[in-house]
């Protein structure tokens, strides 16, 4: 097992060592489980799965079987949790599981391409949404930058701060969402049946295949919820908290998706979703005329920031891990004495978000963000098969704990998980060959960055 050097920096043994601290707890933990999943794309995906799908109950059910894998992962993670607290999450399972440059591929394409561009594209989103509302006479990417810049800084002040912020704008974006569900329940006037009919066709292969084409909008938006573990070392009793957090969060996500589908299905119709882009705004329009719009417009913008304010907090905490075992920058591993978080690998990861939003490269780079984070959700579920085999064959767990939380129905619900990420991954080959093959290039450059680090490492021993 390669031994955990970010365990011993949350645990120092030199008092005067700056470490990360244990100051989340578990509502700031849920809260940023749940801001880790929710941005705009709630507000936006519905209309993609209706093109795809053309009744309200194959468009609920897609979203019903999107829960269900998210749940399913949570229990994944949750366990990972249990047995491994520590800072770094992802990062640290695939690497412990697996060999270190499994851990480092990752790390390298959050930072390239799966956190850096998800934020561009979502920073630019808050700054046209912002300049709407505000009418100000400022350039979008003027606004861009601020908004990195102050959520930085507020990350910079400690993890409580970045946390307390975040658990602001994650409830702002459930008030968002909430009434939205409560404007479409009860204020629009001619609703569409959603119960008929089933099926827009024979259940064949089109139908099969228009099910997957429609699942990969609504994994996307449900993805996010492992992001809490890349601050374990930061939650209090973690064992506890983290796995409690996870599944409380993503359940509480379920039930605000399928509200939310729900109404616009029911207001505006399968084929008003479909053609409508912006289906929250066009809810909102029917129940409350232009000020639903501007409300929902509001939400929007909380819902998009407080995924930036999430974001900023939790993924530097896998290239602080990496710095920490010596496979990055050794600076990057040095925790702020008096803020007592990793302050360089924030500003590191957000000075290569603007890079990307301001060259307007992110949506290139969303191309192959799918295909790149269920690769590594499928290698991240097959971990809990391997920690298990270990721990029956040692008798006791990789990390001296099993763990207070087990995957319920393993191993067929964590066999069910990876499956679903395996075919995700294979559906966006098959559609998107050309950008899966860009992804998995930029993940095919990280083997010669590993062997770098990894021989330095070796030179400095």
């Amino acid at each position: 097992m390669t031994p955990d050097p970010a365990a011993a920096i949350a645990t120092p043994s030199v008092e005067a060592t700056p470490h990360l601290l244990r100051r989340v707890g578990l509502f700031d933990a849920t809260m940023i489980v749940m801001g880790g999943i929710v941005g705009a794309g709630i507000f936006i995906n519905p209309y993609v799965v209706a093109r795809q799908l053309h009744t309200p109950v194959l468009i609920l059910a897609v979203w019903v079987a999107g829960g269900v894998v998210a749940m399913l992962g949570a229990f994944v993670y949750a366990e990972l949790a249990a047995r491994m607290p520590n800072v770094g999450g992802q990062y640290a399972y695939l690497r412990d599981a697996f060999h270190p440059v499994a851990g480092f591929l990752y790390g390298w394409v959050l930072l390239l391409v799966i956190q850096t561009g998800g934020m561009a594209a979502v920073t630019v989103t808050f700054a046209r949404y912002f300049l709407e509302l505000t009418g100000w006479p400022i350039s979008e990417r003027a606004v861009a930058v601020a908004t990195i810049v102050l959520l930085t800084v507020v990350n910079c002040l400690g993890v409580r701060a970045g946390s307390r912020v975040q658990s602001i704008l994650m409830l702002l974006k459930i008030g968002a969402i909430a009434t939205l569900i409560l404007a479409g329940l009860f204020l629009i006037r001619s609703p569409y049946p959603v119960l008929h009919p089933v099926l827009d066709r024979p259940p064949f292969l089109d139908l099969v295949t228009a099910i997957g084409a429609a699942m990969v909008p609504v994994l996307f938006a449900f993805g996010g919820w492992q992001t809490a573990n890349f601050i374990g070392a930061e939650i209090k009793d973690p064992t506890r908290n983290l796995s409690r957090a996870l599944l409380l969060g993503v359940a509480g996500v379920i039930v605000l998706y399928l509200g939310v589908n729900f109404v616009c299905v029911r207001a505006l119709g399968t084929e008003g979703l479909a053609a409508s882009t912006v289906p929250a705004s066009s809810v909102m329009r029917m129940a409350m005329g232009d000020t639903g719009a501007r409300v929902i417009a509001l939400g929007i913008a909380f819902s998009t920031l407080g995924f930036l304010s999430q974001s900023v907090l939790t993924a530097p905490r896998v290239y602080f891990a990496m710095a920490s075992d010596g496979l990055f920058f050794r600076a990057v591993a040095r925790i702020n004495p008096k803020t007592h978080v990793p302050v360089l690998a924030i500003v590191l990861q957000s000075v290569l978000t603007l890079v990307i939003a301001l060259s307007g490269s992110y949506e290139k780079i969303l191309s192959y963000v799918v295909s790149m984070d269920f690769i590594f959700f499928g290698l991240t579920g097959a971990s809990v098969f391997v920690f298990r085999r270990r721990e029956m064959r040692l008798a006791n767990d990789i990390s001296g704990t099993g763990g207070s939380y087990r995957v319920p129905g393993h191993p067929y619900t964590t066999g069910l998980f990876v499956i679903a990420c395996w075919l995700v991954v294979i559906n966006t080959i098959y559609k998107y060959p050309g950008n899966t093959l860009l992804g998995l290039s930029i993940l095919a450059l990280g083997l010669p960055v590993y062997a770098f680090w990894a021989r330095r490492k070796r030179v400095q021993e």
